[in-house]
């Protein structure tokens, strides 16, 4: 059977005497950094929804909105038990532990505080935030694959992996589909409609689209991925990931539908 072996990565990316820099904690920095300066050159084009500073200031909403919601989405939503018998553990980042779709939720609480504050178009700002999150996601996905986790199925393509912490048979990259196609391609759709037609001129709609693309390309690669061990198959073969996609889905066909020029 054919297999690629796991490169051999370092887990620290950057090292200055004590400070350490993991892959991980490396990916949000430069996805939130090249994010922002995507929303910055954005909010430039037509229609004005937002200032330069109001982008500036976002920033620091939306780190806390992913890092906040990411953990608690992935207490509430992967282990619970765990996480309610040893609550210490919660704010305990340093061990792992963080899902997208809780994220999310916190970006989206963000979004609402924020837009309220500064008397801002929901809509109309999300669309501008929303269309540079596949460039985080695409980062994120390429540190999971650094740090060996989240692999996936057994698999006997020639392009498997053998992951070290997953044993000695080769499984599928799914980190690698997933950077693919939650963050290059969808990105790459999303730049077309934002750069070469009018979608802006109808708030909601670019959200509606990445909410539809990543709903999609999270449940395609979820048939590749192993679940998490602890949870396994859930209703009717799925998985959590697969699961918590689907209503993700239905909010961006809704946007989609409803998305209008603003009078």
């Amino acid at each position: 059977m054919l297999s690629i072996p796991f490169p051999d990565f370092d887990p620290i990316a950057i090292a200055i005497g004590p400070l350490a820099i993991r892959w991980y904690a490396l990916a949000y920095i430069v996805g939130l950094l090249i994010g922002w300066r995507y929303c910055l050159w954005l909010a430039k084009r037509p229609p004005a929804v937002a200032s330069a500073t109001a982008i500036d200031d976002f920033l620091v909403w939306a780190t806390l909105g992913v890092v906040l919601g990411g953990r608690f989405g992935y207490v509430l939503f992967y282990k619970p038990g765990f996480y309610f018998e040893n609550p210490s553990e919660i704010i305990a980042l340093w061990h792992g532990g963080m899902s997208f779709h809780g994220g999310a939720l916190g970006v989206l609480v963000a979004l609402i505080l924020f837009c309220r504050q500064r008397s801002l178009s929901l809509l109309a700002f999300a669309d501008v935030i929303t269309a540079a999150v596949p460039i985080g996601l695409f980062f994120g996905r390429i540190a999971n694959f650094v740090n060996g986790e989240l692999w996936g199925r057994v698999t006997d393509v020639p392009w498997g992996v053998v992951f070290p912490n997953a044993g000695v048979v080769p499984r599928h990259p799914s980190e690698l589909y997933e950077a693919g196609t939650e963050g290059l391609i969808l990105f790459l759709i999303l730049f077309y409609l934002v750069r070469f037609t009018n979608v802006r001129e109808k708030p909601g709609l670019v959200t509606g689209v990445f909410l539809i693309g990543y709903a999609c390309a999270r449940i395609f690669c979820e048939f590749f991925r192993e679940p998490d061990a602890f949870l396994g198959f859930l209703w009717f073969g799925a998985t959590m990931g697969q699961l918590l996609s689907i209503p993700v889905f239905l909010l961006g066909a809704w946007l989609t539908w409803r998305a209008k020029p603003e009078k």
